[in-house]
C-alpha cells in the first residue's frame, strides 16, 4: 500500500494510501484532517473545507496540480508539503527545506568512493565528500581495527569493570557506576541530553563533511564503536540522510559535544534529518524512505559519536581549502592592478627575495615575475610609462610578496595542524586492543585546531586589508591617473564609489571577527571541564573572514578590469589578458551607473569556483619550467606541478601560449 509523508506547519505526518487513483487534492486534505485532529484547538480551523492550501515536491519545490492522480504524480513515500493559504507569509512559517535548496534539487548520487582508514584522509578529500562527490567505504585494515576495540568494550561490561563512560555516568557523575541492565539507555540518554545546539543547522555540505569525519576518525580503531553500527553510520552518509546540527553550541572541550549528539540523534531515528528526496522530516521518516533503520546504540557506542573535534576541524578543513584558493589568486588580481596602476616590477627582482628567503614571499614574488611584463609576456601597458621617472611603488604594490607570501605560509602551518587532526583518534577514553584496555586523556582537547584557525583569520584577512587599499588608488584619480571612481562622466555617475565603500566596511568588520576565539575560557560541567577552547567559533568566524576577503578581492578584480577600458587600446601581457577576458565573460564594462551587487557576486563566484587561477595557472607553470626547469611549486597553495603540467600541454597545443 502506497505510503506519502507530508509536511503541514512544522509537523510530519504519515498518510497511507489504500487507493492509487485518489488525488492530490485529496492527499493534501487528509494531511490537513489528521493535522487538525491532532490539534486541541484544531489547529484554528472549524473543519477541512475551510483550508485553502497548495501542494508541492519536498525534492526540488513543484507545485502539484490537485486533479493529478498519485500514482501518476508522485512515488511511493515520497515526501510532500502542504502550504495552507497565508502560512508563507506568516512569521512562524516553518519550511521543509534548508536556505539555498536550489543548490541540492539537481544532487545526484555519486558513484566513486573514497576508502577511509583513519589515517589518511586530506583536507581535499574532505571537501569533497562534503560536495557529495563520494561515497564511503571503510579499508579492510580499518574494518579489523574496529573490530578488535569493540571486543575491548564487550570484555568490560561482560566483566562488569568500571570504566568512564562505558559503565559511569558522565562529567560530573564520572563517579556514578550505572547498572548493567541501563547501560544501552545511558548512551540514548547522553545523546538527547547534550542534543542542546542553537542556531540555523549546518547547510547539507558542512554537515556531510561532518558526518564523514566522524566517520573516519571511528576508523581509526580507538573508539570502541561495533562495526555493525560503523556500517549503519556510512550507510546514511551515501544515502545523503543528513541531521539536524545546529551551528552553535560548542565550547571545543570535552569536544564538539553539542553538534555531534544532534548529529547521534539523527542517526537513532530521532530529530530532524535532510536529504535531497525529503527535504527537512521526522529522522525516522527520512531513514525510512531510504531503507535504512535507526542505529540502537549499544554500551559505549553514544559516547563514541560524540566525543571529539570534528565540528571544529571539518570547518577548518573548509577554510583552510578556501584560503589556499583565494591567496593564490590574490597574487593574479594585485598583478592586473599594479598593471592597471602603470607600476614596476623592479620590487620583484629574484635577488631582492634570495636574501630573505621565505618560502611563500618568494613564491609571490615568482608569480608576479610571471604574470607581468617579461620576455615572456610583452606587455603595451608597461611599454608605454618604461621611461617615466617614477622609481617606485607604494606598499601596497610593492609590498605584495612580503604581506601575500606570509598568508601563504600561515596557510601552509593550519592546514599541516588541520591535516594532522583529521586523522587523530579524539575519543576519551581510547580504546587501546593492543593493551586490552581503555585510557581516559585529553585529546578531545580542541586548542590545536582553535589557535590554528584563530591564526587562519588573522594571516588571511591581511589579503583583504591590503586588496582595500589598492582598490582606493584604482579610484582615486590622484593617485591612478584614471577617472574617478573608475567611470565616465563623474558626478553623473558614481562608478565604484560605494563599491569601495562595501570593501571598506568589510574589513573594518573583519577586524573584530580575527579577535582570537581561543583566547577565552569558561570553566563547565561542574568545574570537571574548566579548560575549554572555545573552537567552534574560531572556525566559524574563519569561514566569514574569508567569504569577506572573497568579497573585496572581487571588489579589486572588477576595478582593475575597469581601469583596463581607460588604458585601451594598450594590452597587458598575455596571462592577464585571460584574466580579463574571464571576467568580461560574466560582467560587462560600465558605461553608466548600473545595478553592481549581481556583478559583485558573479566576481566572487568567479573567485570562490578559481576560475581565475585555472586562466592563469598554466602561464605561470610554463614560466616555472622554463625558469626552474628541477624546480617544484615552494608553496602548498600551489596547485601539484604533474596537474598543471597537463593543463599548461593542454594550452600550448590550442596555441594559446
Amino acid at each position: 500500500m502506497p505510503r506519502y509523508t507530508v509536511h503541514v506547519r512544522g509537523e510530519w505526518l504519515a498518510v497511507p494510501c489504500r487507493d492509487a487513483q485518489l488525488t492530490i487534492g485529496w492527499l493534501g486534505r487528509e494531511a490537513v484532517r489528521r493535522y487538525i485532529k491532532n490539534k486541541p484547538d484544531n489547529g484554528g480551523f472549524a473543519s477541512v473545507d475551510d483550508v485553502h492550501f497548495l501542494v508541492r515536491r519536498c525534492k526540488g519545490l513543484g507545485l502539484l496540480d490537485h486533479e493529478d492522480l498519485l500514482e501518476v504524480a508522485l512515488e511511493d513515500n515520497e515526501f510532500v508539503e502542504v502550504v495552507i493559504e497565508g502560512d508563507a507569509m506568516c512569521p512562524d512559517f516553518i519550511p521543509s527545506q534548508p536556505e539555498g535548496v536550489y543548490l541540492y534539487s539537481k544532487y545526484r548520487e555519486p558513484e566513486k568512493y573514497i576508502a577511509l582508514d583513519g589515517d589518511s584522509l586530506t583536507t581535499e578529500d574532505l571537501v569533497n565528500l562534503g560536495k557529495g562527490r563520494y561515497k564511503i567505504k571503510l579499508t579492510p585494515t580499518a574494518e579489523k581495527k574496529v573490530q578488535k576495540s569493540r571486543e575491548v568494550i564487550d570484555s568490560i561490561v561482560k566483566e562488569k569493570t568500571v570504566v568512564y563512560g562505558i559503565t559511569t555516568g558522565f562529567g560530573k557523575f564520572a563517579r556514578t557506576v550505572i547498572p548493567v541492565n541501563k547501560l544501552e539507555e545511558l548512551q540514548v540518554n547522553l545523546v538527547r541530553s547534550h542534543s542542546s545546539g542553537v542556531g540555523k543547522p549546518l547547510i547539507p555540505e558542512r554537515c556531510r563533511m561532518l558526518l564523514a569525519l566522524r566517520i573516519n576518525v571511528l576508523a581509526k580503531g580507538y573508539s570502541g564503536i561495533s562495526l555493525e553500527t560503523l556500517k549503519q553510520v556510512i550507510e546514511v552518509f551515501n544515502a545523503s540522510c543528513l541531521p539536524y546540527v545546529p551551528e552553535k553550541g560548542t565550547v571545543g572541550a570535552s569536544g564538539d559535544l553539542a553538534p555531534l549528539s544532534h548529529l547521534a540523534l539523527g542517526l537513532i531515528g530521532e530529530g530532524r534529518m535532510w536529504s535531497p528526496k525529503s527535504g527537512w522530516a521526522d529522522a525516522k521518516y527520512v531513514l525510512e524512505a531510504h531503507g535504512l533503520k535507526p542505529i540502537v546504540l549499544k554500551p559505549k557506542e553514544g559516547l563514541a559519536l560524540i566525543n571529539g573535534t570534528q565540528m571544529i576541524t571539518s570547518l577548518g578543513c573548509e577554510a583552510v581549502e578556501r584560503a589556499s584558493a583565494i591567496a593564490r589568486q590574490a597574487d593574479i588580481v594585485a598583478a592586473l592592478t599594479l598593471e592597471v596602476l602603470k607600476g614596476t616590477t623592479k620590487a620583484f627582482d629574484t635577488d631582492i627575495h634570495a636574501v630573505r628567503p621565505h618560502r611563500g614571499q618568494i613564491e609571490v614574488a615568482f608569480r608576479f615575475r610571471s604574470l607581468l611584463d617579461s620576455d615572456h609576456h610583452p606587455s603595451e601597458i608597461a611599454e608605454s610609462h618604461r621611461f617615466c621617472d617614477h622609481v617606485q611603488d607604494a606598499y601596497t604594490l610593492r609590498c605584495c610578496p612580503q604581506v601575500h607570501g606570509v598568508v601563504n605560509d600561515t596557510i601552509a602551518f593550519v592546514k599541516n595542524i588541520i591535516t594532522t587532526e583529521l586523522n587523530s583518534a579524539t575519543d576519551n577514553p581510547m580504546v587501546f586492543a593492543s593493551r586490552g584496555e581503555t585510557i581516559s586523556g585529553g585529546n578531545f582537547h580542541g586548542e590545536y585546531p582553535a589557535k590554528a584557525l584563530d591564526y587562519l583569520a588573522i594571516g588571511v584577512h591581511e589579503l583583504a586589508a591590503i586588496s582595500e587599499r589598492r582598490i582606493e588608488r584604482l579610484c582615486n584619480p590622484s593617485l591612478s591617473e584614471l577617472p574617478a571612481f573608475l567611470v565616465a562622466e563623474g558626478g553623473l555617475n558614481s562608478g565604484f564609489m560605494i563599491a569601495h565603500c562595501t570593501a571598506a566596511a568589510l574589513v573594518s568588520e573583519n577586524k573584530v571577527l580575527c579577535h582570537p576565539s581561543s583566547v577565552d575560557s569558561l570553566s563547565t560541567s561542574a568545574a570537571t571541564e574548566d579548560h575549554v577552547s572555545m573552537g567552534g567559533w574560531a572556525a566559524r568566524k574563519a569561514l566569514r573572514v574569508i567569504e569577506h576577503v572573497e568579497q573585496v578581492l572581487a571588489i579589486e578584480l572588477l576595478a582593475a578590469c575597469q581601469g583596463i577600458e581607460f588604458l585601451r587600446p594598450l594590452r597587458t601581457t598575455t596571462p592577464l589578458e585571460k584574466v580579463y577576458d574571464l571576467v568580461r565573460s560574466v560582467v560587462r564594462p560600465w558605461i553608466k551607473d548600473r545595478f553592481m551587487a549581481p556583478d559583485i557576486e558573479a566576481a566572487h563566484r568567479l573567485l570562490v569556483e578559481q576560475k581565475v587561477w585555472e586562466v592563469a595557472a598554466p602561464y605561470i607553470e610554463k614560466y616555472r619550467m622554463e625558469h626552474i626547469p628541477e624546480s617544484r611549486p615552494v608553496s602548498p597553495t600551489a596547485f601539484s606541478l604533474e596537474s598543471l603540467h597537463k593543463k599548461s600541454t593542454k594550452i600550448l597545443e590550442s596555441g594559446d601560449l
